[in-house]
């Protein structure tokens, strides 16, 4: 659980450009059609005959397609389009009945996007083809879309641009691996699956030794995506395993925790095995965690702020006002890092998530964990959100409130010293949070700041998407209710 710095700004990912080319900084302008035919030419010449690309959409899901080369051209150059019922439906491709960007009543039109060209990576299973990361843009104007999650994290991105500062980020994922099939879950019902290894074994040296063609595979197959693992371990729990990937500066960190998640689960899919990230598949263990560590740096001079010698516990006035922030606004914007009906089943007392809006050093049972060091070290570890989360939405929502602590110039209280749960039920009612989906999305709506960040378009829109998911979830007849009620009312 231990983590590199978080605080100077990464050097630049290195894709696959031609030898003469340069590829632009995440979020740029598209390059020259010069370049994109010299690109296509050398792919061609070296064999390859397509490209894949994906957008992700509210939920964290990558949707995407396979195009030939000449289509790649075209989009790279022009852009493309997708239905747009991919921002109108769920998990399950069932279209939300109460929201207003799309649905029956607008006949479901295109919703373009534009590939981000500095995204590429190969895919080294599939005969070493490139793959894209894009995002959606407003049919309109051709900008940012209000409801796309990547130009959400960029626009939080440009509010800390505007004020001088820079994010970096790393996430944790923890994720539990089965010996299963897509198949074979659904046949039993996901009852009695098979994990990949048996016991608590956490940090086993044992197990990720008799596992180690999966360990060091998985992590070979991360470093040829840009996705690099700078740690992996077992955690506790049958066939449980922890990543912590290498931070970068957010846009990029963002993107590749999306491509870790999804690609994770391909690794093990072509295994014949399976790697769930829900927040809690099961009361019997510990959920899985999505831990996000985080600082700031000067944006002219790439010097971290987060550090001050001399500091309470290191930490520079730029630092407090950031937790603070996080702090105040976690009770809003928790929706956003706790997304899911299921994300709350893990939030309970005494089972290794935090379940109020605290901080701490190095305290582990507190929502805000602060990790003293040097300059270059010092860094705020997010410890609340979960597997589950959109990672693009975690980052906008704690990045977002951390910036609005520096703009308000918020002031820090005392740090929880001992375990957080202990303290929670004394706490302030602004640093309790919700046991529930529907009290969250409530949270969201009510939030004047979340507006501010976010707009109110997206508030709107996620809101009624949580909604929809609190409702599904109430329709649903469960085992306890069955065990419960089938025979003796």
């Amino acid at each position: 659980m231990n983590r590199k710095s978080t605080a100077k700004a990464a050097s630049k990912p290195k894709p696959v450009p031609a030898k003469s080319a340069k590829i632009p900084e995440s979020g740029q302008e598209p390059v020259s059609d010069q370049y994109i035919s010299r690109r296509v030419a050398e792919w061609r010449d070296a064999g390859i005959k397509r490209v894949k690309l994906a957008l992700t959409d509210v939920d964290g899901v990558m949707r995407g397609k396979y195009l030939s080369l000449d289509k790649f051209a075209s989009v790279a150059k022009s852009g493309g389009a997708f239905c747009d019922c991919v921002l109108g439906w769920d998990v399950e491709d069932k279209l939300y009945d109460n929201v207003k960007f799309t649905g029956w009543h607008t006949a479901f039109p295109d919703a373009p996007f534009r590939l981000d060209l500095s995204t590429e990576r190969r895919l080294a299973d599939e005969g070493n083809i490139p793959f894209f990361l894009g995002e959606f843009t407003d049919a309109k104007t051709g900008g940012r879309h209000p409801l796309c999650p990547r130009s959400l994290l960029q626009r939080v991105l440009d509010r800390g641009k505007a004020m001088g500062y820079g994010a970096k980020i790393g996430f944790e994922y923890e994720f539990f691996v089965f010996d299963e099939t897509p198949h074979s879950v659904r046949e039993k019902g996901y009852k009695g699956m098979k994990p990949l290894s048996p016991g608590n074994f956490g940090y086993s040296v044992l197990r990720n030794s008799a596992e180690s063609d999966i360990f060091t595979s998985l992590m070979e197959y991360h470093d040829s995506m840009g996705c690099s693992i700078e740690g992996l371990h077992c955690e506790t729990g049958p066939g449980v395993i922890e990543a912590a990937l290498a931070p970068d500066q957010a846009l990029r960190g963002a993107d590749k925790a999306a491509v870790f998640k999804t690609f994770t689960k391909v690794f093990f899919q072509k295994r014949q095995k399976m790697a769930t990230f829900m927040a809690k598949w099961s009361l019997d263990y510990p959920g899985q965690s999505g831990h996000m560590h985080q600082s700031l740096f000067d944006i002219k001079t790439g010097d971290p702020v987060f550090h001050k010698a001399g500091g309470r516990e290191g930490m520079s006035p730029i630092m407090e006002s950031y937790v603070a922030g996080m702090q105040k606004f976690l009770k809003p914007f928790l929706c956003l890092c706790a997304p899911t009906v299921n994300s709350y089943t893990r939030l309970v007392k005494g089972a290794w998530a935090p379940t109020s809006a605290t901080w701490g050093v190095e305290n582990r049972t507190t929502a805000l964990r602060v990790i003293p060091g040097g300059p270059k070290t010092q860094r705020m570890e997010f410890r609340l959100g979960a597997a589950d989360g959109n990672p693009y939405l975690v980052a906008a929502a704690c990045i977002g409130a951390g910036l609005l602590g520096i703009e308000r110039k918020l002031k820090l209280g005392d740090p929880v010293r001992g375990s957080a749960y202990e303290v929670q039920d004394s706490l302030p009612e602004d640093l309790k949070l919700p046991s529930n989906l529907r009290d969250s999305l409530g949270n969201l709506r009510a939030s004047k700041e979340a507006v501010e960040l976010f707009g109110a378009e997206f508030v709107d829109h996620f809101a009624n998407s949580r909604e929809w998911e609190v409702r599904e979830h109430e329709k649903a007849i469960t085992d306890w209710q069955l065990a419960r009620y089938f025979e003796i009312i």
